[in-house]
């Protein structure tokens, strides 16, 4: 894990105490709201429905014990006992006090974290996959390129006022678990003609009201050519964004305007200005960044300690086949812990949940864990002799359901409930939606099924790109829901496909459980949702939902 420097600390630090002043001036009235808001927004502040908000950069997913402690103590001292896991791999607090939010940047600062650019015109938090390091389909560990990312970006002097927000992902395997598709740029880990490594670089993608999939760009870029080709895709954005309508000022506009072939000879260009200047990476510098990432030192770790007794029926099997996921070193698992549990909005963590997780990472994974896009975690390094003892702790404190990748496993943005931009209501649909597919053994029948969820076009729930997509409209100050069918963010992706008129509030869940009951009708044997949806496209489905409205 990479540990800031005396720079990296004093830039924090530093941040904190000019935050801390602008905060003060503006409660005193000397700052205007107008000339607050940027300052504000630069620092991760949002205004919500009911209160501030502050979004905490978790830098490519990584967190390790004594920052999960940290955002514990945030929880408990400065908000109301919880926080709230982003899919953009950060956190958020829903409920803190203006004047006490400098407090809380300064208590983060003492963990090597911070809010900045986790909002406002600017590079956003850098992501990645969250089995990174460890995935057996990985080409390479893509995270150092994620800390060489982030600390070009960070303050960046050009980039601060960008035509609209810029968010980079980067994979390192054959699967893409980072949505990079779906990005402003996308980087993918990919070899080359003679086995030599570097990126195919995408650009242009995205969601909200105008979703499009990435286009690539460059199939192959070396790797010591990867910071002045993103500052050359940014240099032309910067230059030619529009910022005369913020609806039309992200990239994606911008490369659909200009065509993939006008807008990658201009960014050639620039590139060839600065190609071999002071951003050209040397292999010293890749190696040293990647001696932060170094693997932990695994073992049989457990040798010689008595196996944790399961009784039949416990739930341990089904968890173990669900949760988690193989491991590039022999006798280990990655574990993912559901955040999705009844009663509980996707995402949210409470204090003692934080704690909790601090201690099993501590004991079983190398005290580091990773947050997932999914707004669920992963303890990336657990031995398999330990899969027991943890299931046991997580399955006491309300983190052991068994349900990664099933219906359930729902992603939800706050919606209504929170955000002063949605239209219609997102946690309270996830809790019904819960409470009707309760059962276990029915979602398991059902199989992998993403379903995203957003309160509103901007499309924080990914609802574009969901096996199943719920977008909450407003029709005349009713809260209606929009179907989508079909989309997918990883590999082979694609937007979902509208199912047809939106429904009211109360119809959203029975609309789901006919959506539902035509794939259990018309699926092949052991063929999954997608494929379904695939294979016979959305008339079957659409046919059903609005015959049984009429």
């Amino acid at each position: 894990m990479y540990e800031y420097d005396q720079y990296d600390q004093r830039i924090v630090d530093e941040r904190v105490q000019q935050f801390r002043d602008q905060t003060a001036r503006f409660l005193a009235g000397e700052l205007s709201e107008d000339e607050f808001r940027p300052l504000r927004l630069m620092n991760g502040v949002y205004l919500q429905r009911h209160a501030p908000m502050l979004r905490v950069a978790i830098p490519y997913g990584l967190l390790a014990a004594r920052q999960l402690r940290m955002l514990a103590h945030v929880a408990r001292t400065y908000d109301r006992g919880y926080g709230h896991f982003s899919t953009r791999q950060n956190i958020q607090f829903n409920w803190p006090e203006l004047a006490r939010i400098p407090d809380i940047l300064a208590d983060l600062a003492t963990v090597q974290m911070h809010a900045i650019q986790t909002s406002g015109n600017c590079v956003r938090n850098i992501t990645s996959d969250p089995l990174a390091g460890v995935a057996v389909d990985e080409i390479e560990d893509p995270r150092p390129y994620c800390e060489l990312l982030r600390q070009w970006s960070t303050l960046h002097p050009e980039f601060s006022y960008l035509p609209r927000k810029f968010k980079l992902a980067v994979s390192g395997a054959s699967s893409d678990r980072a949505a990079t598709a779906f990005h402003d740029i996308g980087l993918r880990l990919v070899r080359g003609t003679t086995g030599e490594i570097g990126f195919r670089v995408l650009v242009g993608g995205g969601q909200g009201r105008t979703p499009k999939v990435a286009v690539v760009l460059r199939e192959f870029l070396e790797r010591t050519d990867l910071l002045s080709y993103t500052e050359a895709i940014l240099r032309v954005y910067n230059r030619f964004g529009r910022r005369d309508n913020k609806y039309k000022a992200r990239i994606k506009i911008l490369v659909a305007a200009l065509g993939t072939a006008e807008f990658r000879r201009q960014v050639e260009a620039e590139w060839m200005q600065i190609r071999n200047s002071s951003l050209r990476l040397s292999a010293a510098d890749i190696e040293t960044m990647r001696a932060s990432f170094a693997p932990p030192p695994y073992g049989d770790r457990r040798a010689g300690e008595p196996a944790v007794p399961i009784e039949a029926g416990s739930g341990y099997q089904r968890w173990l086949a669900r949760n988690t996921r193989a491991h590039r070193v022999a006798g280990y698992r990655a574990v993912y812990v559901s955040l999705k549990r009844a009663g509980q909005a996707p995402g949210d963590v409470s204090a003692a949940q934080l704690d909790i997780l601090a201690e099993v990472a501590e004991r079983y994974s190398f005290g580091q864990l990773r947050v997932t896009h999914e707004q669920n975690v992963v303890l990336a390094d657990v031995h398999e002799s330990d899969l027991p003892a943890l299931w046991q702790t997580l399955d006491s404190n309300g983190l052991g359901t068994a349900n990664i990748g099933l219906l359930t496993d729902l992603i939800c943005c706050p919606g209504l409930d929170f955000c002063s931009l949605a239209n219609a209501s997102s946690i309270p649909i996830a809790a019904a939606i819960e409470a009707r597919f309760d059962d276990i053994d029915y979602l398991h029948d059902l199989g992998e099924i993403e379903l995203k969820m957003s309160g509103c076009m901007n499309a924080c729930g990914h609802h574009h790109v969901g096996h199943i997509g719920i977008l909450g409209v407003d029709k005349n100050g009713a809260e209606y829901y929009q179907f989508t069918l079909g989309g997918v963010a990883g590999d082979g992706a694609r937007i979902g496909e509208r199912l047809g008129p939106a429904v009211p509030r109360a119809e959203v869940v029975d609309v789901l459980e006919g959506v539902l009951a035509v794939y259990l009708e018309l699926r092949h044997a052991g063929e999954r949702f997608i494929d379904t949806v695939a294979r016979i496209g959305i008339a079957p489905f659409k046919g059903r939902v609005y015959a049984e409205a009429a």
